[in-house]
């Protein structure tokens, strides 16, 4: 049989192409060698949500009396919440073979590679191996995903000591102290985890700022919080060897039971030798706009093409691809400039668009307008003793929405709507006619305009 979609990997990318293009009457055959979801759902992002939610329960129970509620006796047991998130992975992952069961879409579970090329014609068709058998289709699609990245520093390498992020989600016990290696987002959901949790936590980051690709005005207020609660965070910093869980950086030693190792991810191109020709743009599979490669008939989507490495992103890159292949009029693209994104510190992170210093990269004129959080009555009435802060950046010449970045719960919660703005270029004055319900923390938007 061949097939018209051969696709490598589960995750975001993976299962959102299978389900499109098997809907639309399609013959695929999807590839994973572990479990369906990808690093989001096993490994990432769902199973750290799980956690760091259970953390906040216990942390807004510790801090009840803010709001006139006294709670005794409080206390967290992590093992069940292990349990828990493992039954939340496995209901999501259940969730998405359900989705995959019909008569066109087949699931092998093992390794994938592709063969050798052989052309038909004028087409190509490709075929992949996996558990011994091969499987013919007229379209690829790369969704491998990406690993995490092991830096060369002395003293890491079989380290008993030294966790990477997918260690710590498997830990049955909390360390009494850690030190987290990368102050970006994966390293800073880790550090409000733990602190949240009672553990000291050290954070260690190479760079002059945590967080060096957000509007730094907004990572100042998460920056400010977490010294004053004793998060001990360490910038313009660099490790350079570990013994154990003795980290020395910049000449000085620190010590810790765990050193959690978040330094970033690359793309996975394991399975895919044969394609020699390739293109490859900084380790990750170069794609145009319809995540379409150098070669005829293969596609790459999600963490391996190294563009932005977030969930949602591969899922809409999925949809694009599998779109052109259908011959979907009109084609799709994605516009990558208006991809939300969310750091699930305490508070959260929330942002999309463009920053103040790209803006400034680009010679562009723009107006800042900001105000902080609590001119939102919902946001005062929930966040006693926090601030926040909202900002919308606006280009003068066209008087249209470019980038909105906040600090405050539940930021991550209304961003979609600042995506809207800016992915469809709305003007002020369209912006001042949306009508935000009250009391909602989103109407602080309304406010800033």
């Amino acid at each position: 049989m061949k097939y018209f979609l051969a696709i490598i990997g589960g995750g975001p990318a993976g299962y959102t192409a299978a389900e499109k293009a098997s809907k639309a009457g399609k013959d695929v055959v999807l590839f994973e060698q572990n479990a369906l979801g990808g690093t989001c759902l096993n490994v990432g992002c769902i199973p750290t949500k799980s956690l760091l939610y259970g953390a906040k329960q216990y942390y807004n129970a510790t801090h009840a009396q803010k709001y006139g509620v006294t709670a005794e006796g409080v206390a967290f047991d992590f093992g069940a919440m292990q349990k828990r998130k493992t039954i939340v992975v496995r209901k999501l992952v259940a969730g998405i073979k359900q989705r995959l069961n019909n008569e066109h879409c087949t699931v092998v579970n093992g390794a994938a590679k592709v063969c050798p090329v052989s052309p038909q014609g004028e087409e190509c068709c490709y075929s992949v191996e996996a558990n011994g058998e091969c499987y013919e289709a007229e379209n690829l699609m790369i969704c491998t995903g990406s690993t995490n990245f092991v830096p060369p520093i002395p003293g890491i390498k079989d380290n008993p000591n030294v966790w990477d992020s997918t260690d710590a989600l498997a830990a049955t016990e909390l360390p009494k102290s850690v030190i987290i290696v990368g102050g970006g987002v994966i390293g800073l959901e880790f550090a409000t985890l733990y602190h949240e949790l009672g553990v000291e936590v050290t954070v260690i980051e190479a760079m002059p700022t945590i967080l060096p690709n957000l509007d730094q005005e907004v990572v100042t207020v998460l920056l400010e919080k977490y010294k004053k609660a004793g998060i001990k965070i360490l910038t313009s910093t660099k490790v350079e060897s570990l013994d154990g869980g003795k980290v020395t950086a910049n000449g000085e030693v620190y010590e810790a039971e765990r050193v959690l190792v978040s330094v970033g991810r690359r793309a996975n191109l394991q399975g895919l030798e044969e394609l020699k020709e390739i293109e490859l743009e900084r380790g990750a599979v170069k794609v145009d706009e319809f995540c379409k490669t150098n070669l005829p008939n293969v596609y790459a989507c999600g963490d391996v093409t190294g563009k932005v490495m977030l969930a949602h992103v591969a899922s809409r890159q999925a949809e694009v691809a599998v779109g052109r292949m259908l011959k979907e009029i009109p084609l799709q693209r994605i516009v990558y400039h208006a991809i939300p994104s969310v750091v699930y510190t305490n508070p959260e992170i929330a942002s999309v668009g463009l920053t103040e210093k790209q803006t400034e990269e680009m010679s562009l004129p723009v107006e800042v307008r900001k105000l902080p959080m609590t001119f939102s009555g919902r946001f005062m009435a929930e966040n006693e003793g926090e601030t926040g802060l909202c900002k919308v950046i606006i280009d003068r010449r066209s008087q249209t929405v470019v980038g909105v970045h906040c600090i405050g719960n539940p930021c991550s919660e209304f961003i979609a709507a600042a995506s809207f703005a800016v992915r469809n270029g709305y003007t002020l004055p369209e912006m001042k006619q949306v009508v935000f319900p009250h009391p909602t923390v989103s109407e602080i938007l309304h406010e800033i305009l």
